[in-house]
């Protein structure tokens, strides 16, 4: 199988990626990009990732097609397992993109079945490829949308969603642009599928497919990565974070293997919602495993303040607690009652969306928690070229607690990282509200799947006696 050296050496193979205007000719000598690649790579370290495919042999667990409860279950504790190998960070680098890989194998079933079309063959094509060569992948679903009261063929600016320019004999060319895309500049490659549910008239939008990372015309801008750059206090970023880019098609060819959906628009919001749905299951796994973060941080904080015993302590770190529980509840709940469909389980859509709901609503709830432990002393607290001054000893002496000053101040230092810093919280706090779809998109399929005729019926049945 591949190595953490074989995935970092592939990284420099011409693929466009800017980064505060210039382009990134060698990721892995880049300051700040280098760390998102090394993050990546660690997925090749972790232990036990293999697993012996009956069809396949040894492949990644991530690609195992999940046929059962079982199957999610030791899902959400490989996403869970691997994010606290990662140092509470999620690694996306094999996750999102079996997610929609599940999607798309089950979408295109439907679609061959309707019109005698080849997407399944073609998407488990793909997937041997993947698993094969033990690949990273990216997820673009999202498009830039343009003006959002508009549907996609309605827009002043026809690009604004992702679309098919010109069809040839050996495949399409693809324009427009994606949002978000986490981890696209250290992936192998990209699968592109619609961010919503399309009419006959957005059909041109209406395309799903996957390239390589250095197709020509696939530029990615990464966002600037604050939570890094000149943060000389960082503990946690400076180990592992990951970017999102600005993906931009310009004219990109896509052969037709690896086209999955093509103009049939009907599919579109089915593949966007069964995406969604894996998706958000992954998220509440990886969520779950990263409240540890601050639920380590906040028992810590407290011991290093002499503050564990009280009671309004207790009731913070308690809060924490039943975040992380609560979402590992709802992953674990989602598994036990899978939908089914083209012989493939999919987590419970009630029980994901709640999970997902709960966390996007109540993650700023613990960041107040981890704050009111730690003290103000995180907003205040000296820098680090004061701690390496001719002071520092004063410093320490005076910022001791409970511990000694220097164990102290590393717990204050992380707590800064992850609850106080205008960088990574901004970053945190955007995210977890929107990531893996917005609160509202959660909503939405929550009222849409949610059966309310238990609860009517006994109403009516209370109202007719």
């Amino acid at each position: 199988m591949r190595s953490k050296e074989d995935y970092l050496k592939s990284l420099n193979d011409g693929r466009k990626i800017m980064y505060r205007g210039k382009y990134v000719t060698d990721i892995l000598q880049h300051p700040v990009l280098r760390i998102a690649a090394l993050h990546a790579s660690k997925i090749y370290d972790f232990p036990n990732r293999l697993y012996d495919d009956p069809k396949y042999g040894k492949i990644s667990k991530y690609f195992k097609i999940p046929r059962n409860s079982q199957d999610l279950i030791d899902r959400h504790k490989l996403i869970y397992d691997s994010t606290i190998f990662c140092n509470g960070i999620f690694n996306i680098s094999q996750a999102i993109g079996s997610d929609a890989l599940f999607a798309l194998m089950i979408t295109a079933k439907k679609v061959d079945k309707k019109y005698g079309t080849d997407y399944y063959n073609r998407v488990m094509k793909f997937y041997e490829y993947i698993i094969k060569n033990d690949l990273t992948l990216a997820t673009a679903q999202t498009d830039v949308k343009g003006d959002r009261s508009k549907r996609p063929s309605k827009q002043d600016d026809p690009d604004m969603y992702v679309r098919v320019v010109d069809v040839r004999n050996d495949g399409i060319i693809v324009r427009g642009a994606k949002a978000h895309t986490t981890q696209s500049a250290v992936s192998d490659e990209i699968i592109v599928i619609p961010t919503r549910a399309m009419g006959e008239e957005d059909k041109e939008y209406s395309i799903a497919f996957a390239i390589p990372a250095n197709t020509p015309g696939l530029k990615m801008i990464v966002r600037p990565i604050d939570e890094v750059e000149g943060n000389t206090s960082s503990i946690l970023n400076s180990k592992d974070y990951e970017l999102e880019t600005l993906t931009i098609f310009d004219n990109v060819f896509v052969p037709w293997d690896r086209v999955f959906l093509f103009k049939e628009y009907e599919f579109s919001g089915t593949v966007a919602r069964l995406f969604a749905t894996y998706h958000r299951f992954t998220a509440i796994s990886y969520r779950a495993a990263m409240a540890n973060l601050y639920l380590g941080s906040a028992i810590l904080a407290a011991e290093a303040n002499g503050i564990l015993n009280e009671k309004h302590v207790r009731d913070d770190i308690i809060d924490i607690v039943m975040y992380k529980e609560i979402l590992r509840m709802s992953a674990i709940s989602s598994s036990i009652y899978p939908e089914n469909d083209e012989e493939i389980a999919i987590p419970n859509f009630v029980f994901t969306n709640i999970g997902k709901l709960y966390t996007n609503t109540h993650f700023h709830e613990i960041v107040k928690d981890l704050i009111d432990i730690a003290g103000g002393i995180i907003a205040t607290l000296p820098s680090e070229e004061d701690l390496r001054s001719e002071e520092s000893e004063v410093i320490t002496k005076y910022l001791r607690g409970a511990i000694d000053g220097k164990e102290r101040i590393n717990i204050l230092k992380l707590v800064k990282e992850i609850a106080g810093s205008s960088s990574m919280v901004g970053y945190l706090l955007t995210t977890m509200i929107h990531a893996e779809g917005s609160i509202e998109a959660s909503k939405i399929e929550l009222f849409r799947t949610y059966d309310f005729n238990e609860s009517k019926e006994i109403v009516k049945k209370i109202l007719s006696s």
